[in-house]
């Protein structure tokens, strides 16, 4: 049992490197500019696909019980990949296909999915809840980079002689699909009572409560304060890192270019700051920061992730015109967003129990789609208007108050009768 433990690693990797594919929507965003889209319309697909993630996680959540993981996971893998197939089909350059077959019913594969191997994870590793969070949840960060790549200059797929949008639409529509069956195998939970061996679980009591032994229900977490201060700080950390990475791609450029690069010179290097810089530390910041957070406690961990993602955000703007400085930026931005998907489950199990993270969690990721609509659809407005400084001056500043929100949450208590908590 200990070995197979960390396969389900393995298997939780394979399936979130597939669900980061929407992380990787920026690199289509050049071509559909090209194809007649305004900015404000590519937004709107990688804000849809993070709203129905959002949203669907919930049903998830509450789905997991009745289904079980693995199916979970496997249905989650059919949707996403038939959305990108769809899309593809359709000619993948007409605006309403791919909003409706990407943007929602790929953000709705991804929703359907992403909670398993969180939960699952948590489950096989009591005992290194911040690392093996962190690790499954990288996957989600460096598909980013794997599919950005592929797009672009390791295959070359966008290229029209080579596969071009639709093609390449159906070709990762496979992949996700295949490549998250497989995943899903060791999508399973322990048995009941099962513990690592040599570890024993915390007790909790009147006089001392364990953070993530006392379990809340959905309905009980929804009644505390601490439920939306959570949520608080992780729609305003959503919303400046999600704003980023959809104008990864096409405010570098443009900064580049007014700095007096010529514009495949300035393609070329933004490409790179997305698809290596940013998500290589986008993964490496879900283990960085769960290895912090066990240091140093989640709470902590969480507002000096915040302040540092804010001053960033803020001074990217001055950055983005400097390839050395634009890399640095996009690298430092990337290592606290990937931060917020290994803390945010953490404190949530933390604060209202690990067994009903599943659950809980799903409503904790509600602020996800509330900043996969502000961050975005923000961003591509002021872009618009030729303001991309203010979205992340706005976004930088909502930052640093959420790390003074953040610091203000307290453990909730419940009572206890004979060491046993009351519903």
């Amino acid at each position: 049992m200990e070995n197979k433990r960390w396969v389900v690693v393995v298997g939780a990797i394979l399936v979130q490197l597939c669900l980061g594919a929407i992380y990787a929507w920026s690199v289509f965003t050049k071509p559909l500019v090209d194809a007649g889209w305004t900015k404000t319309e590519t937004q709107a697909v990688f804000a849809a696909g993070l709203v129905v993630f959002a949203v669907v996680m919930v049903i998830a959540g509450r789905l997991m019980p009745k289904w079980g993981p693995r199916k979970l996971s496997v249905t989650g893998g059919i949707v996403l990949g038939a959305g990108y197939i769809l899309a593809g089909l359709s000619g993948g350059t007409a605006f309403w296909p791919v909003f409706i077959f990407i943007g929602i019913v790929g953000g709705a594969g991804i929703g359907l999915a992403y909670v398993v191997p969180i939960a699952v994870g948590m489950r096989w590793f009591p005992d290194k809840k911040g690392l093996v969070t962190g690790l499954a949840v990288a996957g989600f960060g460096f598909g980013a980079m794997l599919w950005v790549k592929l797009a672009g200059n390791w295959a070359d797929l966008l290229n029209p002689s080579v596969m071009g949008l639709s093609g390449t639409f159906m070709l990762y529509g496979a992949i996700f699909l295949v490549t998250i069956l497989v995943g899903s195998v060791w999508m399973v939970f322990p048995k009941e009572g099962w513990k690592p061996a040599g570890w024993n679980p915390p007790m909790a009591s009147s006089q001392n409560q364990v953070a993530g032994t006392v379990e809340f229900k959905s309905r009980e977490m929804l009644q505390t304060p601490q439920f939306y201060m959570i949520l608080f700080t992780f729609a305003f950390g959503a919303s400046a890192g999600l704003m980023s990475i959809g104008l990864m791609k096409l405010f570098p450029m443009q900064a580049l270019m007014h700095s007096g690069l010529d514009e495949t010179s300035a393609s070329t290097i933004a490409g790179t700051a997305m698809a290596i810089f940013f998500s290589l530390a986008n993964g490496i910041g879900r283990i960085a920061w769960g290895v912090i957070s066990d240091k140093i406690g989640r709470k902590t961990s969480i507002a000096l992730m915040m302040a540092t993602q804010g001053v960033v955000v803020i001074a990217f703007q001055w950055l983005a015109g400097t390839p050395a400085l634009l890399y640095l930026g996009a690298t430092l931005i990337g290592f606290n967003f990937g931060g917020n998907f290994a803390l945010f489950p953490y404190i949530t199990a933390d604060t209202f129990g690990t067994k009903s993270v599943g659950q809980n969690y799903g409503w904790v990721f509600l602020a996800y789609g509330v900043g996969g609509i502000v961050g975005p659809i923000l961003g591509g407005m002021l872009g618009d208007l030729g303001n991309f400084s203010l979205a992340f001056t706005i976004c930088g500043m909502s930052c640093l108050v959420a790390a003074l929100v953040i610091s203000a949450v307290k453990t909730p208590q419940k009572k206890f009768v004979s060491g046993e908590a009351l519903a």
